[in-house]
């Protein structure tokens, strides 16, 4: 049954009941309108046109002809069409399918206009019946695009029917056909600022403001695509479904892969692919991928009685490190490097810590029966995680390196006293104090009393001062060794913590779901034709993925830069490279 006339509306059996079908065949006009030239009257017939953009999606383009379902964009002269209406339909059916997706998707969608190809229908038999829809479903502008028979050749027309009085005829607007991925697009998620690389030969500028609202659209147009399965609803619809809905990249991974544990990974991951935020399964990944390290390294540990391995060498070690620390103070008690160290001192500082150096081997020697349930205790820890087993080998090593620890502090503390002491005394000899109420250098006058003893004092600061900083420069040298390997834990701790595993996943298997911009490709530019365009997506920067979406950290991170470090040192002010967050220097 052909378009109703007025003669049948008349009677009863108006557009919003009518099944629209094709009608009489008549010939389609191909021709793109031109704009009237800058001289033109005002009072002349035409309508001054304007340039108008119609993204049209790819999966659509072999699509039956129908009607183009979409947004108008008024402020970008932009027409998304979402889908394609095929015959035939109820029009009312067609206005309670938008309102139902306009309700669902908080998204105006409409009846833009009509879609032809000529491989499914003759190319004279959709004349004045494509003409005549737009009287049911009034748009302006009203698009009619049409395929020709050969896939090549497209004919685009936009024409407006409310004209000034004085316009004799209907106004057609010139139209920029679009094409894009209808699947990328609404998978994908535009970062805002859109970084457009430079453009190429045959490539064309794109508008942030305009492709926001694109792929805005087609976001929140889910519904419109749920809304049918192409064969079972009222209105038969073409979108992007039509090429099949694309399964996770995680649960595809996992179905190359066999066997009931490799099963059981499937699931869990398509739980993670559920989760709506990128951030929420880069969490879920990395809590994953760090139990599943972690099992593996407890499956490692007790394989082979390694753990009793590990307990029987730990003793030897430690026993070894203890001698080579007994020698090398030793050293130190002699004349290191031919320096002249003061004797007294240099005979009580070395005692001093080779004591505490036989208490350590002491206390060794007297924890070696407990060792290894310790350490099978403490490897049962890597259940929970490698950063769980990572943290305590951490802890592990600085309770091994306790007597280092201990040495570098009195190092530090006495070294200190004597740089404190000496810049006091130096003070003294200028007529300067430190003002402790109101923290800051004062003028005052001394005695000759005051000024002989603090010159005898600085004279014995500073000749006791090289032997106690050639000790204080060894012992932070093995500091700052056991705090390098710590600071490499902790670095790895954290990289497995706050690593985007899943949108790096994402980024390398399906790079259009990460979206920093688009570009366009001329596909075709001929006199007579349209200009047709492919609007392509260009995908994220690996080094910006890892920056949007990086995890945050509850590790410890380094407080102090390279230059205050040093200065720290200098000064024999105690280091502590790797705090936690917020807390305070002593």
């Amino acid at each position: 049954m052909g378009l109703p006339s007025r003669g049948a509306a008349a009677a009863g059996l108006g557009p919003e009941s009518a099944v629209v079908r094709p009608g009489p065949p008549v010939v389609v006009p191909n021709p793109i309108p031109t704009l009237p030239p800058e001289g033109a009257a005002p009072g002349s017939s035409r309508v001054p046109g304007m340039v108008l953009k119609a993204f049209f999606p790819t999966c659509c383009a072999s699509a039956d002809s129908g009607l183009l379902l979409g947004r108008w964009v008024p402020e970008q002269s932009s027409a998304v069409v979402l889908a394609v209406a095929h015959f035939p339909f109820v029009p009312i059916q067609v206005r309670m399918l938008l309102a139902r997706v306009q309700q669902a998707g908080r998204v105006g969608l409409a009846v833009l206009g009509t879609w032809c190809h000529h491989r499914q229908e003759p190319e004279e038999s959709l004349g004045h019946f494509l003409e005549g829809l737009g009287a049911i479903f009034s748009h302006e502008p009203w698009l009619q695009l049409c395929r020709g028979r050969d896939g090549w050749s497209w004919s685009c027309k936009a024409t407006r029917r409310q004209t000034p009085p004085s316009a004799a005829t209907v106004g057609e607007d010139q139209i920029m056909l679009i094409l894009y991925d209808q699947r990328k697009v609404l998978l994908s998620r535009l970062h805002p600022p859109a970084v457009l690389p430079d453009r190429q030969a045959g490539d064309a500028p794109a508008s942030a403001g305009g492709l926001a609202a694109v792929f805005d659209t087609v976001a929140r147009s889910e519904a419109l695509f749920r809304s049918d399965r192409f064969d079972g609803g009222p209105v038969r619809l073409s979108h992007w479904q039509s090429e099949g809905v694309e399964a996770s990249i995680l649960v595809e991974l996992a179905k190359w892969a066999s066997g009931p544990v490799c099963l059981l990974l499937a699931s869990l991951l398509s739980l993670i692919s559920a989760a709506s935020a990128c951030r929420k399964a880069n969490v879920l990944v990395s809590v994953l991928l760090d139990v599943t390290l972690g099992l593996l390294l407890l499956s490692w540990l007790h394989r082979q009685d390694r753990i009793g391995q590990l307990a029987d060498a730990l003793i030897p070690v430690a026993d070894h490190v203890a001698e080579e620390l007994q020698h090398l103070l030793q050293w130190l008690m002699g004349a290191p490097a031919g320096l002249k160290m003061n004797r007294a001192l240099d005979q009580v500082l070395g005692r001093f810590f080779l004591y505490h150096i036989h208490l350590w081997i002491s206390y060794i020697h007297l924890m070696s029966p407990f060792i290894e349930r310790i350490l099978w205790h403490v490897g049962l820890l890597a259940c929970l995680g490698l950063t769980v087993a990572l943290s305590v080998l951490s802890d592990t090593l600085a309770l091994l390196t306790f007597h280092i620890y201990c040495f570098y502090v009195y190092g530090a503390r006495l070294y200190r006293l004597k740089t404190h002491g000496l810049s006091a005394l130096w003070r003294l000899f200028r007529g300067k104090k430190w003002n402790v109420l109101r923290q800051r250098v004062d003028s005052c006058s001394y005695d000759l009393d005051q000024l002989f003893v603090g010159t005898l004092l600085f004279t014995v600061l500073l000749f006791l001062l090289p032997t106690t900083a050639l000790y204080y420069l060894v012992f932070t040298l093995l500091r700052l060794l056991v705090v390098t390997v710590q600071g490499l834990i902790h670095l790895l701790v954290d990289l497995i913590n706050s690593l985007p595993l899943y949108s790096l996943g994402l980024r390398l298997c399906r790079p259009y779901r990460l979206a920093a911009g688009v570009k366009f490709r001329v596909l075709e530019r001929e006199p007579g034709r349209p200009l047709r365009l492919l609007m392509q997506i260009n995908p994220l920067p690996y080094s910006r993925v890892v920056n949007t979406y990086r995890l945050p950290s509850c590790g410890c991170h380094p407080q102090h830069s390279w230059g205050s470090l040093c200065r720290r040192l200098f000064f024999g002010e105690l280091i502590y490279p790797w705090r936690q967050r917020g807390d305070k220097q002593d």
